[in-house]
């Protein structure tokens, strides 16, 4: 079967990626680990294109594959040939996509981006925009929030974040959001809630005490050139924009390219995966960035990353299985936050470590920020579950950024009353 999908791997190879008309995402149950195996082997024929939305990681447990059209019939004979369970969660990925298109453009058809109380939160901005928006928020509000440039991309672009402060020399709490470029809807939570954080301090009690005791960082877009990527060329671009040598293939997984654990299980050393390390630790010029930042800051006591999808609210560790001293504070902050959650709409969150909850994972953002001593480090993965994946309409962005703030208070007000 392997030396089947080598030959149809290299007529795949002369379609296009940039169209996603007729590609489908596969949900795959293994039920035993060499099923696991199987499926993960789809991986190592890079031309077929195979795209893990959803990772290998144990039986029983879904994986999300994207598959192009003209491989699906290949990839689905493999499957069955191998009496691996399936079903189809999307038909048709362009179909989604394309809506997602005529949103944008009806949004940029009738916004007032002069004002950051007529800008459109319920849709989804290009890093332009986005960017307009903080400069905006920033002029608005000159008396609680500045706009700190920590480094540039490998592209150049500018690596902005929000600072919003009360007084000198705070201890902070960071949130970083679009590490992988391709999660939207977590870019624009970040817009959301850089608003929603100037327009109740002095309104809401928990944010006002908050914010005259903390400093909050937010880093909007932390992958831009991937996400000017997502916009302009691939939809589904996951990983940075930097080149590998000795390689064709393009980009790193930025969380995958972190200092704690790295080059463990559950990255790879292959520049053509989507999970690939990088030639070494903090090798991203991203990645460096909020390194260093963090670094010479010295007093940030709280660190959230925030992806998309799954809906499980994380903590560390991704790269062991070994257990955080810490761990029970963190499991009962993170069950209050996630029921907070879902007292406005009744989204259902899972939660705990990230190498029991989701998958393995070595060189992970908040693995590295838990062993330089930010005791509450978490990771969220946002909605949905899987009917929408990575293309979730931008009808949900608000929903999805309330709730996510009323988990975000909780991990926010813990870590404001029980500081390190």
């Amino acid at each position: 079967m392997k030396g089947v999908l080598v030959l149809l791997a290299l007529v795949a190879a002369v379609y296009s990626a940039g169209d996603f008309s007729g590609y489908q995402v596969l949900r795959i149950l293994p039920v035993s680990e060499g099923e696991v195996n199987l499926v993960r082997d789809l991986e190592n024929f890079e031309n077929l294109q195979v795209d893990f939305w959803m990772e290998p990681s144990k039986p029983n447990r879904f994986i999300d594959i994207r598959v192009p059209f003209y491989n699906l019939q290949d990839v689905k004979v493999y499957l069955e040939s191998n009496n691996i369970k399936y079903s189809v969660m999307i038909q048709d990925l362009q179909y989604f996509l394309n809506a997602e298109e005529r949103e944008m453009k009806r949004s940029r058809a009738v916004e007032n981006s002069r004002s950051t109380d007529t800008f459109n939160y319920a849709a989804y901005h290009t890093f332009d925009s986005i960017n307009n928006f903080i400069d905006t928020l920033v002029a608005e509000n000159p008396n609680l929030v500045s706009k700190i440039r920590i480094g540039s991309s490998y592209e150049g672009r500018p690596l902005n974040v929000l600072k919003f402060s009360t007084g000198a020399n705070r201890p902070a709490f960071w949130i970083d959001f679009g590490i992988h470029s391709r999660e939207w809807v977590t870019q624009a939570t970040g817009v959301w809630t850089a608003k929603k954080i100037v327009s109740d301090y002095g309104k809401d009690a928990s944010l006002t005490a908050t914010l005259n005791k903390l400093d909050i960082y937010l880093e909007i877009v932390t992958n831009p050139d991937g996400y000017v990527y997502t916009h302009t060329r691939d939809r589904m671009w996951r990983k940075t924009r930097s080149p590998n040598t000795g390689s064709t293939c393009v980009g790193t997984d930025p969380n995958r390219n972190w200092d704690a654990g790295f080059g463990g299980g559950g990255s790879s050393n292959n520049p053509c995966t989507e999970t690939y390390r990088g030639r070494a630790a903090h090798s991203e010029p991203e990645v460096k960035a909020i390194v260093d930042f963090v670094n010479s800051h010295g007093n940030i006591k709280g660190f959230v990353s925030i992806h998309s999808y799954s809906q499980m609210l994380l903590y560390p560790y991704g790269y062991t299985t070994a257990t955080i001293p810490n761990q029970a504070e963190l499991n009962t902050v993170s069950r209050n936050a996630i029921n907070a959650l879902a007292s406005l709409y009744g989204t259902s969150y899972t939660y705990g470590s990230i190498i029991s909850t989701i998958y393995q994972a070595s060189g992970g953002t908040i693995d590295w920020t838990y062993n330089r001593g930010i005791k509450h480090s978490y990771s969220f993965e946002l909605r949905d579950t899987g009917r929408y994946g990575f293309a979730l309409p931008a009808n949900q962005i608000i929903p999805t950024a309330q709730e996510t703030w009323l988990a975000l208070t909780k991990l926010i007000e813990h870590t404001r009353d029980n500081p390190y």
